[in-house]
């Protein structure tokens, strides 16, 4: 979704009808059947080499419940890992971003999951209400419950608050600061947060994209405000950015966040050239990992 889409959007609506964007800050794809991980062929956020390869015992399809206003929703994620192990294992969450579903950032998963050296952390990525094979519709609180579901599925299973690092990516960065700033509201709290390609709030989504002098309610139901809800977090924080990023702006949306941030440290890693979704390309996969890494250890 670029800014010149939102734009020309933006301007037909307003000649016509007040109508809700939340689908489109939303831009899920739930048409799918299965998940086909490296044997989907639709576009994918990043290509990684056969180095980066899981073994099919470590790949685990889940399952598990949430309410969303009274109805009971199934809620799909993959795991990375050894099951056995996550009462001892350091687990990434990994909240995707706004696009299709969880085949379209298998690859982001597969580097997390060689983080380290092969499978030296689990990585649960979860596909949000109404995303892929997850149940529902994709609004701002079913996003909250399906990654809060997944937290209790992983506390359920042995993990404890110092062995979890949340990472969110675009859109997944609002789960992220939502759940570190609000732990009383969830399962689970991170030891650790990392944010890349963060967006400040929808409002300011809404006005960069549009160039209008109307306020972002005019054209979404959410309230996502990862740039108050940032104040609220204190533990450490990992913010990555593409100086380039075309989508989220680095200036109006990351540094605002980053800013913000009152925590006990933050490290922030600026990547000249990068854009919304090529980071890890353009610093090269294994740049990229050891600045997770050297985050995750120190």
């Amino acid at each position: 979704m670029k800014a010149l889409y939102i734009i020309a959007l933006a301007t037909v609506l307003l000649g016509s009808c007040r109508k809700r964007l939340d689908d489109f800050l939303f831009n899920n794809d739930n048409s799918i059947s299965e998940y086909k991980l490296d044997n989907y062929e639709g576009k994918t956020t990043l290509e990684v080499g056969s180095e980066y390869a899981i073994a099919d015992s470590m790949i685990h399809f889940i399952t598990y419940p949430i309410v969303s206003e009274g109805e009971t929703l199934t809620i799909s994620a993959i795991y990375v890992g050894d099951l056995s192990q996550i009462a001892s294992d350091t687990v990434i969450l990994y909240c995707h971003g706004t696009a299709d579903h969880n085949d379209f950032y298998w690859p982001r998963q597969k580097l997390y999951a060689n983080l380290g050296g092969k499978h030296r952390f689990g990585v649960l990525m979860v596909d949000y209400a109404g995303y892929g094979l997850s149940e529902g519709k994709p609004t701002e609180a079913n996003m909250y419950e399906s990654v809060n579901g997944g937290l209790k599925w992983l506390k359920d299973n042995g993990l404890t608050n110092d062995r979890l690092i949340q990472f969110g990516f675009s859109l997944g960065t609002a789960s992220t600061c939502e759940v570190a700033g609000n732990p009383a509201s969830f399962y689970m709290t991170p030891s650790k947060i990392i944010l890349e390609a963060p967006f400040a709030s929808s409002e300011v989504m809404i006005q960069d994209a549009g160039l209008l002098a109307l306020p972002g309610s005019y054209f979404v139901n959410v309230k996502i405000d990862n740039a108050e809800e940032i104040k609220k977090v204190t533990v450490p924080l990992l913010w990555i950015h593409g100086e380039a990023d075309s989508f989220l702006s680095i200036h109006t949306h990351g540094e605002i966040v980053y800013n913000n941030y009152n925590g006990p440290s933050k490290t922030a890693v600026r990547v000249p050239g990068g854009d919304h979704e090529d980071t890890p390309y353009i610093m090269g996969y294994s740049n990229y990992l050891n600045a997770l890494l050297n985050f995750i250890e120190n």
